[in-house]
C-alpha cells in the first residue's frame, strides 16, 4: 500500500473514531495563550460536524480586537478573508462556511494560522481531511501554525508523510497546547 492509500485508510478510521467519541470542547482558552495574545492577525477556520469547535475561539479573538481571517476555497488554493463575526457575511459552500468579503492580500502579515486536523503526531505532522488545501497554503505563510484536535487525537506513532507535508508548530486540545521542536 502506498502512502496516499495509507493516509486514505487512516482518514476513514479516524473519522469513524471521532464520530464515535465526539464531545464538544471549547478552545477559547487559546485566545489568552502567549502566541495568540501577542498576535494581531490570525487565520482560523469555521469548524463543522465533529471537528474541534472553533466558534468560541473565533469570537474571543474578534472580541480581543484581533483581525480574524477565514479561508475561502479558490480552485486548488485558499484565499484568506477577514471576518467580523457576523454570520450574515458567511455562505455555505459544500459543508464549509466561507466569508464573502474581499480577499486579504498581505499574507506576510498573518502571524498565526489555526489548522484543522484528524490526527497530529509528536513531530507536528498532521493528517487532514484530504483536500490538500492547507498543505498547499502553509508553505506560503511564515505564520506560527497550530492544529486543533480532540484530546485523544495526538498520535504516538509517526503519521505517513509525503514530500509536501509540513509540520505544525503546535497542537491544541481543549486543555493543552503541545509545542513542537522545529525539524527544519
Amino acid at each position: 500500500m502506498g502512502i496516499s492509500e495509507e493516509k486514505s485508510a487512516l482518514r476513514t478510521r479516524y473519522r469513524h473514531e471521532r464520530k464515535e467519541r465526539y464531545i464538544e470542547h471549547s478552545f477559547e482558552f487559546l485566545a489568552t495563550s502567549p502566541e495568540f495574545s501577542q498576535a494581531k492577525i490570525i487565520a482560523s477556520y469555521m469548524s463543522y460536524g465533529d471537528e474541534p469547535d472553533t466558534q468560541q475561539l473565533n469570537q474571543a479573538l474578534i472580541a480581543a480586537g484581533k483581525t480574524l481571517l477565514l479561508p475561502r476555497i479558490n480552485g486548488e488554493g485558499i484565499d484568506w478573508v477577514q471576518w467580523n463575526g457576523d454570520a450574515d457575511n458567511l455562505q455555505k459552500v459544500k459543508k464549509i462556511l466561507e466569508p464573502s468579503d474581499p480577499v486579504f492580500t498581505t499574507l506576510e502579515k498573518i502571524e498565526i494560522v489555526v489548522v484543522p486536523a484528524l490526527r497530529i503526531d509528536r513531530s507536528g505532522y498532521r493528517l487532514g481531511q484530504g483536500g490538500g488545501y492547507y498543505d498547499r497554503a502553509l508553505p506560503h505563510l511564515s505564520a506560527w501554525s497550530i492544529g486543533l484536535i480532540h484530546p485523544d487525537e495526538i498520535s504516538s506513532e509517526d503519521l505517513p508523510r509525503e514530500p509536501w507535508d509540513h509540520p505544525l508548530h503546535a497542537a491544541a486540545t481543549s486543555d493543552l497546547v503541545l509545542r513542537f521542536k522545529k525539524i527544519h
